[in-house]
């Protein structure tokens, strides 16, 4: 039986000294976004200087300060990354009117300068697209020129590596990588430079912690795990909010560690995690049943697939899809409030995990134990 650890540190991701050098496989994360104004209050907490450049209405300093603050992030990123490593930072832009002056502030082009210093290869990045209904999606004067600007409907994931192209030099790392592949027809979705799907709602009960989290989909950091990472590999997201990218590890078999100066989201992340077998199973069920109707479209129109994957019991486009290996949550136990182990059943067509019917309480450790 296969198993998966995520723990959480509450702490200051600016120093990560717990975490040896070289020790993680992936980055995703998405900090809070300079100059946006939900999140002055954090930055004003972090730096003197930003709180009296935004009072002062200097916006140019305060988004350089709030960065300088961000940057200590990235240092540490580098460093805990192993070789071959990726950081996947999910970032939006800030337009703002700071002093009577409306302009953007380029978050995204920041955060690559520092991590091009830092030594990261910087890779082609995907471009967010996030949907909006708004009737009124112009910002500006309207119909005249030239007082007008163009919306911001779109977010980016920034792509980087730590040196070169990553080794898979054991059988076991080989056989983990193998094990961890994605679907042809998933492949080319994934590897988009556009991103079509809508955001996350903030689902969260009190607005003082609503306004401290900022999620990103679960889909999101779901295709950053997979397309950057091998099972058994170890996570990390050095701004953790309500466990996103945690999620999306556990639901991949991949060990997980979460980063949050805010103590007020452990109840929520808990909350998260009641929940989250469940959800995760029939997901995985979903992107199974996918490539079921690709398989079965595919051959209608053209000709039978030439590979077969005998662990899901299916038809594969090529050869390095045989050995594809999708788990189902079997359990998922906090023994302690800041550690969570994930344990996982068989995927495979004749064996399907059954779906989550309730949480009870483990004895005598008091433990949270998700049962089916």
């Amino acid at each position: 039986m296969s198993r998966s650890e995520h723990r959480i540190h509450i702490g200051d991701s600016g120093d990560l000294s717990f975490l040896p050098d070289n020790s993680v496989a992936l980055v995703v994360t998405s900090p809070p976004y300079p100059m946006i104004e939900m999140w002055d209050e954090f930055f004003r907490g972090r730096h003197k200087g930003i709180a009296d450049a935004l009072d002062a209405k200097e916006g140019k300093a305060a988004f350089e300060l709030m960065h300088n603050d961000l940057d200590r992030v990235w240092g540490e990123v580098f460093r805990v990354l192993m070789k071959g490593g990726f950081a996947c930072i999910n970032i939006g832009d800030a337009t703002r009117t700071v002093g009577g002056n409306f302009g953007l502030y380029p978050n995204h082009s920041r955060i690559l300068s520092e991590c091009f210093r830092l030594g990261f290869e910087v890779l082609p990045l995907v471009l967010w697209r996030k949907q909006t209904n708004a009737p009124n999606k112009f910002m500006g004067s309207g119909m005249l020129p030239s007082g007008a600007y163009v919306t911001l409907e779109h977010e980016y994931i920034l792509v980087l590596r730590k040196g070169s192209k990553r080794e898979f030099g054991s059988p076991i790392e080989k056989l983990a990588r193998r094990e961890s592949a994605f679907f042809w027809e998933e492949r080319n979705t994934w590897f988009s430079d556009v991103w079509d799907f809508k955001g996350t709602r903030q689902a969260l009960d009190k607005a003082e912690v609503r306004t401290r989290s900022a999620a990103f989909p679960f889909e999101l950091a779901y295709r950053l795990v997979n397309m950057y990472s091998a099972k058994s590999d170890t996570i990390l997201d050095p701004f953790l909010g309500t466990g996103t990218t945690s999620f999306a590890a556990m639901a991949s078999g991949r060990n997980s560690v979460g980063v949050e100066l805010d103590g007020a989201l452990l109840p929520v992340i808990h909350e998260g995690v009641a929940a989250f077998a469940g959800m995760a199973n029939n997901y995985i069920l979903a992107r199974l049943q996918r490539h079921l109707d690709f398989c079965s479209g595919y051959e209608d129109q053209r000709t039978a697939l030439k590979h077969s994957n005998e662990y899901l019991q299916c038809r594969v486009m090529t050869s390095q899809e045989i050995d594809l290996k999708l788990e189902g949550i079997e359990a998922i136990v906090a023994s302690d409030p800041l550690i969570f182990q994930v344990t996982y059943t068989s995927l495979d067509r004749a064996n399907q995990p059954p779906r989550l019917e309730g949480i009870e309480r483990a004895s005598p450790n008091n433990q949270l134990a998700l049962a089916f």
